[in-house]
């Protein structure tokens, strides 16, 4: 079966090869609206495949062009309808992959050393990358947001699929979670409010505010901007954080202590513009005592101890004990951060889980074990392997889901072409000559 699928292939925090190139002269070769795309991109994500060993019966580097070109018609619609990223899901995002490729090299440190940079300045690196792909994603999540697929359609398209080239489905996991997550005592956040009491009492005396962010900042992502966010509406913010910050009226006004999931701050507002504004702010987290680690580490062992005794179902256990919020409603299913699904395969599974599901078969559990959450604090988990899924070919009767899935990917894809087509007669395309002889797979780009 052969389908022709467009995907943007942004290969976010791979090696810039192309820095690394210095025989490669950068220019534009493509404009779509007010967007180019450079050789330099063409460059890298071709390099990249081919050092991954994927294969491509065509000139990979025309089809690496399209994709880039079907990506940029994306963005040049997202700007027009003014779809927007807020800060958090950018940071949130941006967390969420540095968290991926930390646990994929080893360590902060190793990541650092491999870019030859700090994690703040390789976020800072990648974060107008990564906003136009998440503009890209919303666009094409719009355009396609009413489209469904039928139970007909599904099978129709299964039986359509020659038995050859049905797809081989990997090792599939379900997992459930009982979490503890030890408490933070009050006379820690006392002690944390009082640190930013005198922070503030050192500014009015004359101290800058940017200093002091700097040496103690607890916030990665701005300590070495000086806490500054730069402008950020209302809706980029966590909700108490923002609730502060537009209190402050005139620059170098600073808000009182705020609390926010991920600690204590102290905001000064620089400059206001319209309805955004630009602040910096200094984070302190409280830090969990060495008893309260003990305690949670004792009540892990005497939830690991029902679940030995089996009196309760796993997922009592959760409603019962589990401390996390976000799954303890759902079973303790864990959430695949990567695909929004309860579904992961073996390269989807944090290393750090990995290592304890060595051994485990499909009903097992694991040993109690420590390690962090995605707000970064220390908790205790104990992970059920709920449903194990060995490689197979795909059926509808194991893998209905996955298969309504490529179904539903598919119709979307073809709804996209038509819209594609319609899309390059009212917008301006230009490629250079170098590449105007690529056989594309869609008509309509070379005008």
């Amino acid at each position: 079966m052969k389908k022709t699928i467009y995907i943007y292939l942004l290969l976010l925090f791979s090696v810039n090869i192309f820095a690394q190139n210095k025989q490669i002269i950068d220019q534009v070769v493509a404009v779509v609206g007010k967007n180019m795309i450079l050789q330099s991109e063409i460059e890298n994500q071709y390099l990249q495949l081919k050092s991954q060993g994927f294969v491509y019966n065509g000139d990979l580097k025309c089809k690496v062009l399209e994709d880039l070109l079907f990506n940029r018609l994306l963005l040049d619609q997202a700007q027009k309808d003014s779809i927007e990223v807020t800060e958090n899901e950018l940071n949130d995002n941006l967390d969420r992959r540095i968290r991926y490729f930390v646990a994929q090299i080893g360590s902060e440190e190793k990541l650092e050393e491999f870019y030859g940079k700090s994690i703040a300045e390789i976020k800072e690196e990648f974060k107008d990358l990564l906003k136009k792909q998440m503009l890209v994603e919303k666009m094409q999540n719009k355009l396609t947001a009413d489209i469904k697929v039928t139970p007909s359609e599904i099978r129709k398209f299964y039986d359509d699929i020659p038995k050859d080239s049905l797809p081989k489905i990997p090792t599939t996991y379900k997992f459930q979670q009982v979490v503890v997550i030890p408490k933070v005592s009050e006379k820690e956040k006392l002690a944390v409010k009082e640190k930013l009491r005198e922070f503030k009492e050192r500014i009015k005396n004359g101290t800058s505010f940017s200093t002091l962010a700097v040496l103690y900042s607890e916030d990665p992502g701005s300590a070495k901007q000086g806490g500054e966010l730069g402008y950020v509406g209302r809706t980029d913010l966590v909700p108490e954080f923002a609730k502060e910050a537009f209190k402050l009226k005139k620059p170098g006004d600073i808000s009182r202590i705020v609390e926010t999931q991920y600690g204590f701050h102290i905001i000064q507002l620089i400059d206001r513009k319209g309805e955004k504004i630009n602040v910096r702010h200094i984070l302190l987290k409280p830090k969990v005592s060495y008893d309260e680690l003990i305690k949670a580490q004792q009540r892990i062992d005497s939830i690991a101890a029902i679940i030995k005794a089996d009196t309760l179902d796993f997922s009592e256990i959760v409603r019962r004990y589990s401390d996390d919020e976000e799954t303890k409603n759902n079973s303790g299913y864990m959430i695949n951060p990567y695909t929004a699904t309860d579904i992961f395969t073996d390269e989807q599974i944090d290393p750090a889980l990995a290592y304890h599901l060595k051994g485990l078969k499909q009903g097992d559990v694991t040993r109690p074990f420590k390690t962090k959450d995605n707000q970064d604090r220390i908790v205790f988990k104990i992970v059920k392997i709920a449903e194990k899924n060995e490689p197979h070919i795909a059926n509808l009767k194991q893998d209905y889901k996955q298969i309504q899935e490529m179904c539903l990917a598919d119709k979307k894809m073809k709804f996209l072409k038509s819209w594609v087509k319609k899309k390059q007669q009212n917008t301006y395309i230009k490629i250079d000559k170098s590449y105007a002889g690529c056989d594309f797979e869609m008509d309509g780009w070379v005008k």
